[in-house]
């Protein structure tokens, strides 16, 4: 089968194996370009696997279905304690990192990965399920009430995705985005642009140490910033105002579950509540042929991409 595997900072689509082995069997029909699949692409970084953790597909018996793309041992004491998304194999328990991923015909995964679709949600939108939880996951660690004034420092999917969750259920959201196409899916969302006065909460979604010194000024004193950003490098931490505030600092990484209800599930349940989303969020979709030129499109941020989208 064909799929895109990364080499000398490129990406290439190339013949594999078909997946066999224990696992279901999953036909790809969308899987989403994440930012951290840019970096690692940039970076230079040697992976033996296929690319791709945001992805949704058919079984073998038709029905659609999304991914929760990791495979937890668990056993660790991450596991045991509920707190799978920390499970001690890290990065090897990741589809499109430590695993094969998703940016291919098919993948297998534990049947404990598939996230059943409803209805009105189709396959080739719900590989936004997998962003839709990382907003889900960082989100469920704050107290937010109806009345809290929330900010969203940038406006990628992961920014957006939290802007949609929030903007169903709290009056102030109010997310700063760089590029046009930014600003127009946020308002699209129902967020309010370019924050400004003091904010309950500040979710930190750009990733850099600029966009947390801003997150910082957002802030009232004894307000909550949520690192919702991935940090490749080192940032600096605007020591001074979070000290002089008391700020509280929470940090969140991937998904598992709050209470019985799994980030991802909550992730489809949104997206069916909010059909809307796949058209604001998707704005380009390749065949998985021309994967190269779906990767520069997705770089391009200026040019209007948000989710780029393969679809095999």
């Amino acid at each position: 089968m064909k799929a895109v595997r990364c080499c000398d900072k490129q990406v290439h689509v190339v013949d594999v194996p078909a997946p066999g082995g224990e696992g279901v069997i999953v036909n790809v029909r969308s899987a989403g370009i994440c930012g951290s699949d840019l970096h690692m692409v940039n970076a230079g970084f040697e992976l033996r696997s296929t690319l791709g953790h945001e992805v949704a597909g058919t079984l073998r018996d038709g029905r659609a279905v999304a991914l929760e793309p990791i495979a937890p041992c668990g056993h660790c004491d991450m596991c045991r304690q509920g707190d799978y998304s920390l499970c001690r194999l890290s990065a090897d328990m990741v589809y499109g990192m430590g695993r094969d991923g998703g940016m291919a015909e098919q993948i297998i995964v534990p049947a404990r990965s598939i996230v059943l679709l409803p209805d009105n949600v189709r396959v080739s939108d719900a590989c936004l399920v997998e962003p839709l939880a990382v907003a889900a996951h960082g989100l469920g660690m704050l107290d937010i009430k109806p009345g809290s004034r929330v900010a969203i420092v940038g406006a990628g999917s992961v920014g957006l995705a939290a802007a949609a969750f929030l903007t169903q259920h709290v009056t102030t959201v109010d997310i700063a985005a760089r590029h046009p196409a930014q600003q127009e899916a946020a308002e699209r969302i129902g967020a309010g642009l370019d924050p400004s006065g003091e904010y309950d909460f500040v979710v930190e979604c750009a990733g850099t140490s600029a966009a947390l010194q801003q997150a910082a000024r957002l802030c009232k004193p004894g307000a909550t910033i949520l690192l919702l950003a991935t940090y490749w490098e080192g940032v600096t931490l605007p020591a001074f105002e979070v000290s002089m505030k008391a700020l509280r600092i929470y940090a969140s990484f991937m998904y598992d579950r709050h209470g019985l209800l799994r980030d991802v599930d909550a992730a489809a349940q949104l997206l069916a509540q909010r059909p809307e989303l796949p058209a604001i969020l998707i704005t380009h979709r390749l065949p998985l042929d021309a994967a190269s030129e779906a990767f520069a499109v997705a770089a391009d941020r200026k040019a209007g991409a948000i989710k780029v989208v393969l679809e095999p």
